[in-house]
């Protein structure tokens, strides 16, 4: 981490999760509940020197701390497990002054949950939007779960049978996998041998106990031995299709464990992948076997995400699954967490079910991959249509996934009519990943850092800067901190009270009339000519390209930038992509007393929409 990293956190940290800590007076005791609650979530950094205000107030003794602090994380009294390499804790000097960075990973499934003190159940904590919680035994209890080499579904369930199977749902199921590979050796194989290929029946080699396993209930069994207290009581499985505009008519067509039907997870998918693409508008023929290799790409992408839904779930988790069919998207929900980080899940290629037999099940009837790929495939079956990047959201207290399939042209003429009717003749200047994020926030009500990545392969550091320009610039207003930043667009009042408006301006609302300027508040760079624009961002290239400059660099930088005009500590900031709190405190007032630069409200210089032009040439 460099320090213009660490700059760009203390403005909006977004990337991961920041927490600031002064630590004045040694390693603060609530720094090993924040490392537990990052552990167990997404990971995140812990910044040793800094007011919760984001001001840098720096320790003295670093290495004193360090060594404190190494101590502690290896007392397994303090902390269950240490996540660190040397490589994780580092030294940067900010501002002249030393801060320690703790960049806490997250941990994976095997070792969570990471807790403090000597029991789980009361040093367990997660991170939600609001900051550290600390979790429910049950919570704790599903981390244990996910922890165990063991999968989920290869559990033995003690006092069931095949005769609590549904044995249309096994010969039918024997049909799918005959007709994708009659010449299988397994076919040949009798129920209960069958059922042990697929992991529906096991053996345990330690105890010499057998019997049906829980995939095996799930997959086939009848619905009541599903749902009796000893199997999995909480199961709920429940497809729902809104098609009506309606507001009286609440489903159009609904499939749920109602007595009419053998309510398993084989009757369930069978049932709902055909009325999910039942009526898409791209052509195909459905075979009997409902598996095909030459249907199309959206057709496998739906089968995909279905199949997903249903091999990941937490079957003891609340909520059961969910699937929805929207006029124009698909919503499908699964109890449980992710057990990849979203980095994992988008980059593809790791493979980790929490339900392994039904993922064997699936994959022996053409559901499914096992390869990490799953995610690849449904963005690029949504891809190929020029559909809306799918959205994966993950909810905790309880824990569920929930995977959205937008069926919406990615650019619609009629989100851009209105957004350009919204903002004028400036939102033509839009154009990549700027334009995304302003048709996104018109269409699902806002967007976030997350949604972005999983529309583009943009750096999530990049993808907060798209964000942070388009807030400078007054396209959009954000919502929330950190990491669950949510940016949505302003009401037309609200842009007109930022002063952001592309109306004339009166010159009776900027005070001083002396200092009129080509620019007067921190929302007026998209209305420079392009070429004055385009003269600025050269002036502030080389702090633009990131790394660091030395101070006199800047210095000079922003006495240019300033040559003519007023510019705000955010103009400035978007200009040469640095923090504007460390501008102002490192140059903006320093270059002030010193006579160079002079403020445009000369008598109120905390003002928010304070702005700077260079003594010497200021305007007249």
């Amino acid at each position: 981490m460099t320090e213009e990293q660490l700059l760009t956190a203390l403005k909006i940290g977004e990337e991961k999760d920041w927490e600031f800590k002064s630590a004045k007076g040694g390693i603060p005791g609530s720094l090993w509940e924040t490392y537990s609650a990052l552990a167990n979530s997404d990971g995140g950094c812990i910044v040793l020197g800094v007011e919760k205000d984001c001001t840098v107030s720096g320790l003295s003794d670093v290495p004193k701390i360090k060594k404190n602090f190494w101590d502690l994380v290896n007392n397994k009294g303090k902390i269950s497990l240490n996540l660190l390499s040397d490589e994780n804790v580092k030294e940067i000097v900010v501002e002249d002054k030393s801060v320690l960075v703790i960049k806490v990973p997250r941990a994976n499934r095997r070792q969570r949950p990471v807790y403090t003190g000597q029991n789980p159940i009361t040093g367990t904590y997660r991170r939600n939007y609001e900051g550290d919680y600390h979790c429910s035994a049950d919570e704790v209890g599903r981390m244990l779960a996910d922890q165990a080499e063991e999968p989920a579904d290869s559990h033995i369930l003690d006092h069931f049978s095949l005769g609590d199977l549904d044995k249309a749902s096994v010969k039918q199921y024997r049909q799918r996998f005959a007709a994708r590979s009659p010449d299988h050796p397994w076919l040949v194989k009798d129920t209960k041998a069958f059922m042990e290929k697929l992991g529906g029946w096991r053996r345990d080699r330690l105890t010499g106990e057998e019997g049906l396993t829980v995939a095996g209930l799930l997959m086939f069994g009848n619905d009541e031995a599903i749902r009796d207290p000893a199997a999995i009581p909480e199961f709920n499985i429940d497809f729902r299709e809104k098609l009506s505009d309606e507001p009286t008519v609440r489903w159009t067509d609904r499939l749920t464990i109602d007595g009419r039907w053998t309510a398993n997870l084989f009757q369930f998918y069978q049932r709902v992948i055909q009325r999910l693409t039942a009526d898409l508008k791209i052509p195909f023929r459905l075979e009997p076997n409902l598996f095909r290799k030459d249907d199309t790409i959206v057709h496998e992408a739906i089968r995909e995400a279905l199949v997903n839904a249903l091999i990941h779930a937490d079957y003891r988790g609340q909520g059961g699954i969910v699937i929805e069919k929207y006029r124009d998207r698909f919503e499908l929900s699964n109890p449980g967490s992710l057990l990849l980080s979203l980095d994992q899940i988008l980059t593809g290629g790791i493979s980790e079910c929490r339900n392994k037999s039904l993922q064997t099940m699936f994959l022996m009837i053409g559901g499914g991959e096992k390869a990490g790929s799953g995610i690849d495939k449904i963005r690029q079956g949504w891809k190929s249509q020029h559909w809306r990047s799918p959205m994966i959201q993950q909810t905790m207290q309880p824990d569920r996934v929930k995977l959205t399939l937008p069926m919406i042209s990615l650019l619609p003429p009629e989100s851009l009519q209105r957004l350009r009717s919204h903002f004028g003749v400036r939102f033509d200047r839009l154009k990549g990943l700027e334009l995304q994020a302003l048709v996104s926030a018109d269409l699902e009500g806002g967007v976030t850092n997350q949604r972005l990545r999983e529309m583009s392969d943009v750096h999530p550091a990049d993808v907060t800067k798209v964000l942070q320009g388009l807030v400078a610039r007054g396209f959009l207003q954000a919502e929330g901190h950190k990491r669950w930043t949510t940016y949505r667009l302003p009401s037309r009042t609200e842009q007109e009270a930022t002063g952001s408006s592309h109306k004339p301006e009166d010159s009776s609302h900027k005070g001083d009339s002396s200092h009129k300027s080509p620019i007067d508040s921190s929302h007026k760079l998209d209305e420079l000519p392009a070429e004055e624009f385009a003269r600025l961002k050269a002036i502030a290239a080389p702090a633009f390209k990131g790394g660091r400059l030395q101070p006199d660099v800047s210095r000079q930088i922003i006495l240019q930038l300033c040559e003519g005009r007023f510019l705000t500590a955010t103009d400035l900031s978007e200009l040469m992509s640095r923090n504007p709190n460390s501008l102002r405190s490192r140059f903006l007032s320093p270059l002030v007393e010193e006579g160079l630069l002079v403020r445009k409200y000369p008598e109120e210089p905390n003002r928010p929409d304070q702005a700077y032009t260079r003594k010497s040439r200021a305007p007249r």
